[in-house]
This record gives structure tokens, C-alpha cells and sequence, in this order.
């Protein structure tokens, strides 16, 4: 997508400090431990059939799958990075449509969901405990596929604000979900994530957070439905990040959707959400720590 490259773009120009990192592929036991063995071999060898690419939203190519391979590493080394850092972003990501079974909703690889297992996992293999990880979802459709997969896993708290008359139309269970009426506000949905933000953790002590900061709740979203403004979607990053600086919560955010009529607009919106991380984490550093960003590059 044309956003992608527009927003490396203004990360490039606009903040020297960044360090950016190529994204890495996905490998195939990454994926695997989300997705079932035969959805990655249709992936991998275009064996899709036509529904199951109208599902997904774009044709099979090698493209797509190195796309969507490397949306997956992306988000992966970002929650590593964040771990190191106290926060890392991935330019792209957020492809929370995709079940453990299938794709959908143009998401192919849950990067979410595996980069949550791959830190569980990787922590186990160093005879570690398994880290209670969050998944804060706020792209303005529920993110359904990652609500399945982590159903019955108390491991992995999923909670999603989102448009309650939006895509999808079926709703899965999250952890915590919260539906919001077409044409809700500032005001409105940062009281709503604040009191949301407050229960999680009341009923969850997550080691990691990993966030979906999705630029769609903006008004002139032409998917959103909903109305906050570019200084609402600021509140709401700042609500994020502060509340997990202040719990000492590493970050690993991805962009997940923005379908702005003014594209510009959603990369500034995006741009905005990293810009807020840098100050919100940069505070937690020693003032003589140079203040840097890894940045998983995707396109």
C-alpha cells in the first residue's frame, strides 16, 4: 500500500534518531505455531483456491506472500526490540482478520497473534515463564481472527474497541470488546478506552503490550464510521502509552488500518502515533541514553 512507503518516507525525513531495520521473514514454525499446517503450505505454494482469495480481499502472487511473511518477521522483531527498549514500531502490521485456519479482511498471517506465541515460546525454550502478553486492538474493526485464536487462552488477553456496525459483521468473543456507535467522538471514546484500559488491567497483569493503532477511527476514514479527530487519536496513543510506561510495559506497536480520503492524513495520523511513543518511553530513559527507535520497515 501507497501508505507504507509514505510513511517510511516522513519516518525517514522527520526523525533522524530512528533506527530503521528491514523487515525480517517470517519462518515457517513462527507461523505455525498459529496457523494450521495445510492454510501456510496453500500460502506458500499458491494453492489458495478462488473463495479462499476473495476471503483475503487480493489475489495469490510471490508478492503477496513475501508481503505478508515479512509483515509477520516485522512484528516479531519489533516486540523484540520493545523488549530490549521499552518500545518498538512496525511501519505496517496489524493483519488481525487472519484466523488460525484462513485469511480475511486483506490479512493473510496474523502478525499479532504469532509474534505473541513466538515471545511465549522463546521465553519457555530459556526455561523462563510463559509471559502474559496483551493485545490492545484499536483499529476501528474488531480484530475477529485474533479474538479466535486466543479464546481459550488465558495466556493472551485480547481487548478490541471498535465499531459495532463495522466490518466484520459477525463479531467474535474478545477478552474484553468494546462496540461504539457510528459517529462516536473524542469525548466518548477515550472515556470509553480509559474505563476499557482500566478493567484489563484490574483482570490481567501483562508482561508485554502489543498495540494495533489503527488510524481508521479518524472522521474522514471512508471505512471508519466513526469521528475522532487527529488531536482525539493523539489522546487516545497517549492514554496507551502512558498507561503502559507507567506499569513499566514494553510496546511493540503496528499501524494496522487507515483508509483515510486524504491519504496524507492517515500518515500523519500513524507518524503522530510514533512521534507519541518516542515522548511518552523517552521520558523513562536516562537523559544521557541516546534517545532512539527501532522500526521494523515494511513494504
Amino acid at each position: 500500500m501507497q501508505k507504507y512507503r509514505l510513511l517510511r518516507e516522513r519516518v525517514q525525513a522527520e526523525l533522524p534518531n530512528v533506527v530503521l531495520d528491514e523487515a525480517p521473514i517470517a519462518a515457517d514454525f513462527e507461523l505455525a505455531r498459529v496457523h494450521e499446517a495445510d492454510y501456510i503450505e496453500r500460502v506458500l505454494t499458491g494453492a489458495l483456491d478462488a473463495r479462499e482469495q476473495r476471503e483475503i480481499g487480493f489475489p495469490w502472487s510471490l508478492e503477496m506472500v513475501e508481503r505478508s511473511r515479512r509483515s509477520v518477521g516485522a512484528t516479531i522483531a519489533a516486540c523484540h526490540a520493545a523488549c530490549q527498549g521499552g518500545f518498538a514500531v512496525n511501519l505496517a502490521g496489524g493483519t488481525h482478520h487472519s484466523y488460525g485456519s484462513h485469511g480475511a479482511g486483506f490479512c493473510v498471517f496474523n502478525d499479532a497473534a504469532v509474534a505473541a506465541r513466538a515471545l511465549q515460546a522463546e521465553a519457555r525454550e530459556r526455561g523462563e515463564r510463559t509471559p502474559p502478553i496483551a493485545i490492545v486492538d484499536l483499529d476501528v474493526h474488531q480484530g475477529n481472527g485474533t479474538a479466535a485464536i486466543f479464546q481459550n487462552d488465558p495466556s493472551v488477553f485480547t481487548l478490541s474497541l471498535h465499531g459495532t456496525s463495522n466490518y466484520p459483521f459477525s463479531k467474535e468473543i474478545s477478552d474484553l470488546d468494546v462496540a461504539l456507535p457510528d459517529g462516536c467522538g473524542d469525548d466518548a471514546y477515550i472515556e470509553a478506552l480509559s474505563g476499557a484500559l482500566s478493567t484489563m488491567f484490574e483482570r490481567f497483569e501483562p508482561a508485554v503490550l502489543i498495540y494495533l493503532a489503527g488510524a481508521d477511527p479518524h472522521v474522514d476514514d471512508r471505512l471508519g464510521r466513526l469521528a475522532l479527530s487527529v488531536e482525539g487519536l493523539a489522546r487516545r496513543d497517549s492514554l496507551v502509552f502512558s498507561a503502559a510506561a507507567g506499569r513499566d510495559l514494553p510496546v511493540a506497536i503496528t499501524m494496522a488500518g487507515g483508509y483515510g480520503r486524504d491519504i496524507d492524513v492517515t500518515v500523519d495520523i500513524h507518524l503522530q502515533t510514533i512521534q507519541l511513543a518516542a515522548v511518552a518511553f523517552g521520558a523513562r530513559r536516562d537523559s544521557s541514553a541516546p534517545d532512539t527507535l527501532r522500526s521494523a520497515d515494511f513494504i
